[in-house]
């Protein structure tokens, strides 16, 4: 079991290191957290509550949410964040958010970015077909138009430990 902990920590400072914003102007920070959400019982109702990854096993749902910040005093435009899918994980097909953003994914290890029917993989016989979600690699998501001084955004995916 260190095996797939060491791997999650590992793949949270890829998570941190690769997320990134290319901003046309202003100044634009990003930060990356991994978080797991639990239910907890507040005046007798269950509620879901999320909290930074302290220990995962297989199985263990992260939510992988990019904070981003435009702390310019112009707005920001051309904002492209990409974050890799981390390693001894899965995508949870149809978990990536992000308001206002354009959101593409790769499985070919972030050369190509399609919407997700057209991503293909070619199969040992040299056929194509559709990609599982599973079998994505990374995602990356543009940012429509462009993010007022002093404004923020957020995006993220859900990935399951293997």
């Amino acid at each position: 079991m260190r095996a797939p902990l060491l791997s999650l920590f590992t793949a949270m400072l890829l998570l941190a290191g690769l997320a990134h914003a290319a901003p046309e102007t202003g100044k634009v920070s990003v930060k990356s957290t991994a978080e797991v959400e639990t239910e907890v019982m507040v005046k007798g109702k269950k509620e879901k509550k999320r909290e930074p990854v302290a220990k995962a096993v297989p199985g263990t749902e992260i939510i992988y949410t990019n904070i981003f910040s435009n702390e310019g005093a112009k707005p920001a435009g051309n904002i492209v964040l990409t974050n890799p899918i981390p390693a001894s994980t899965a995508y949870v097909g149809g978990s990536a958010f992000g308001a206002n953003m354009d959101i593409a994914f790769s499985a070919d290890g972030g050369k190509t970015y399609d919407a997700p029917e057209k991503i293909k993989i070619k199969t040992r016989e040299g056929r194509e077909r559709p990609a599982l979600p599973s079998e994505y690699t990374h995602i990356r998501w543009t940012y429509k138009g462009e993010l007022a001084a002093g404004k923020q955004g957020n995006a993220g995916f859900r990935a399951v430990i293997q």
